[in-house]
């Protein structure tokens, strides 16, 4: 494999504090490689300085200049002005000029035919039907269906996807993707994984979505305290190896200090004065205390805050109904809230969630039904946008304007500085202003803030974006213990396989739909139901008291499975020669084009049942 892109000696300061120094890094052809960290390390700035975003204080960025870059960033920032087609559709591009002319076409109601005649030929002759296709699979799957529509209007989560699905269009030698999944439902994601690992592509990324990380990635690297630490292989494989490094860490470390303690001693027993001493083992001192200086004890979050005393009523849904400009979200949906409820929220974008999560928190009054709320419910609510922070503002005074002291759980109270320390704010963090804080660590602030006020009615709403995986490994943690009620709105399966009992899903057509069992066992429940029809078909065609042996296929049978053999590569040169024929056409009408179009499409769908048959009867 060959190396496409290569960090020599990189150093970076943020905010007059090194993120890593003497960084080196290489990316070879088909790697695609996860690189994690906590929030804060450094992870996104890596990320800009490898897409040449800008240049490094130190070191440098090796690549040939030929190779293409394509940067996803974790909130993208777009031309004023522009419409989605504008972004979407390169000038440099004669097919994707091509392509956005025939959209635009396309959108109007009555399109003018000799133009449309006109496209349909040049479209022909640039090879340019199937591209075409495979641009309007990816737009539709993020969800891009306005192109003439102003980037202004949409939502920063909309602005994600657009981006994301600039990106995949352009499919570029390196793909460099800071946080891909988020804003992303969890069908998209699967099919964004299989996108990702079909053919030879290079992925550098950075992402908390823990089944994304081990079904796209075969390369985790590690940045730690302003050092790289290379792993080969997956998730699970990176986890195992770096304990086996912390606990090497940790033996190094305490040799180190015990030295460090001895020649501190023998420092001090010295006088100033006398010139006797060996400079070299006064060098030796201070690079030994430097480096245990540099190493810092392993912290952990502790989510422990006190819960709100809960009555025997939590919260009653009777029969809410809500509906937008004439399209309903909510259709005649009841339910009764019980203690420990844990339910994960699901459905795809724009079914509804969100607003659900408004009518039972009261932000929204429903159309149709009755909301009541338990005298002793105190609700958590953690906004997927988050809170809009003054910038200038001192962390340690945005957590005082909430309470000076908190209670824990133990009854202990606690000062808003140890607070914040236990979410991994040190001293110097919490003087500082907010806008030094990273994406991640903005966040986790957010979250905080939520369990300052002693919910016993939490209600997460996409909370592991921009998280690191071990602020997510202790969340998870606190909410295993939560006593409280849950109710979760994720796109981060495994958070959804873990903490959640049941499902509400949003069906998108007003419809929800009550699921006893995690998001997997959903899953898997419909994979079952789908496959229960042919089952079924098969069991009654055989007796019950049948030998499990299989069966001989019978004369008329056998004749079937030749002829269904032969008729295959029939289909085949049908499909071929219509499709040449199709891009031959020169002068042509739109009648024409959908003929031979409908044409295909028919032979494809025998092609379909035919492959069926065979299979069916390949297996007997």
């Amino acid at each position: 494999m060959s190396t496409l892109i290569a960090a020599e000696n990189l150093g970076h300061a943020y905010h007059d504090e090194w993120l890593f120094k003497s960084l080196t890094l290489g990316i070879q052809t088909g790697q695609r490689v996860a690189l994690v960290g906590i929030n804060g390390a450094g992870k996104s700035t890596l990320l800009k300085l490898l897409a040449e975003r800008f240049s490094p204080l130190e070191g440098k960025i090796v690549k040939n200049k030929s190779v293409k870059i394509g940067f996803l960033d974790q909130e993208p920032s777009f031309t004023e002005g522009y419409s989605i087609s504008d972004f979407i559709f390169s000038l440099e591009n004669k097919q994707q000029q091509l392509i956005k002319e025939y959209e635009e076409l396309i959108e109007n109601p009555n399109p003018d035919e000799k133009t449309l005649n006109r496209l349909y030929e040049e479209l022909s002759e640039h090879n340019a039907w199937e591209y075409e296709h495979e641009i309007k699979t990816i737009l539709s799957r993020m969800g891009i269906t306005h192109l003439q529509q102003q980037i202004s209007t949409l939502s920063g989560g909309q602005k994600k996807r657009l981006a994301l699905a600039k990106l995949l269009i352009e499919d570029p030698e390196i793909y460099v993707l800071d946080e891909p999944t988020n804003h992303l439902d969890i069908d998209t994601i699967e099919w964004l994984e299989k996108l990702l690992t079909s053919g030879n592509k290079t992925i550098l990324l950075v992402t908390h979505d823990r089944y994304f990380l081990d079904n796209v990635c075969n390369t985790i690297v590690e940045l730690d305290r302003g050092k790289i630490y290379n792993y080969s292989g997956n998730y699970a494989y990176f986890l195992e190896k770096k304990s086996e490094r912390e606990a090497a860490d940790e033996s190094t470390f305490q040799k180190n200090k015990n030295l460090l303690k001895k020649e501190l001693e023998w420092m001090r027993r010295m006088p100033q004065a006398r010139g006797t001493k060996s400079q070299a083992r006064i060098d030796a001192f201070y690079d030994l205390e430097s480096k245990t200086k540099q190493r810092t004890d392993n912290q952990s979050i502790t989510l422990n805050v006190k819960m709100s005393r809960q009555g025997n009523k939590i919260l009653e849904l009777d029969h809410i109904g809500q509906a937008f400009e004439d399209k309903k979200i909510i259709n005649d949906f009841s339910y009764t809230f019980k203690r420990a409820d844990r339910i994960g929220l699901a459905g795809k974008n724009g079914t509804g969630k969100s607003t659900l999560l408004n009518i039972i928190t009261g932000f929204i009054k429903p159309e149709k039904g009755k909301v009541s709320t338990g005298e002793t419910t105190v609700y958590g609510y953690y906004k997927q946008g988050g809170l809009a922070f003054n910038e200038k503002e001192r962390v340690i005074d945005i957590v005082k304007s909430d309470a000076e002291y908190i209670k824990m759980a133990d009854g202990q109270t606690i000062s808003a500085s140890q607070l914040l320390t236990l979410f991994l704010f040190p001293p110097k963090k919490q003087h500082g202003m907010v806008e030094k804080l990273s994406g991640g660590e903005k966040k986790r602030l957010h979250l905080m803030k939520v369990l300052m006020q002693n919910p016993n009615f939490l209600i997460l709403d996409e909370p592991t974006n921009d998280l690191d995986i071990d602020t997510l490994n202790v969340l998870e943690e606190f909410l295993e213990n939560f006593p409280g009620v849950l109710i979760l709105v994720s796109h981060d399966r495994y958070l959804l396989d873990k903490m959640s009992e049941q499902l509400f899903i949003m069906e998108g057509n007003g419809e929800v739909t009550i699921y006893n069992g995690n998001y997997s066992e959903y899953r898997l429940s419909l994979d079952v139901a789908k496959e229960k029809p042919e089952a079924k078909k098969k069991e009654t065609s055989t007796p019950s008291s049948a030998p499990s042996t299989q069966k001989k296929l019978s004369y008329k049978e056998q004749k079937e499975l030749e002829e269904l053999e032969s008729r295959m590569p029939e289909i085949e040169i049908e499909i071929e020669k219509l499709t040449q024929l199709l891009l031959k056409i020169e002068s042509s009408n739109y009648l024409e084009i959908q003929s031979i179009s409908n044409s295909i499409e028919t032979l494809n769908t025998e092609m379909d049942a035919v492959m069926n048959r065979w299979m069916e009867l390949s297996e007997k």
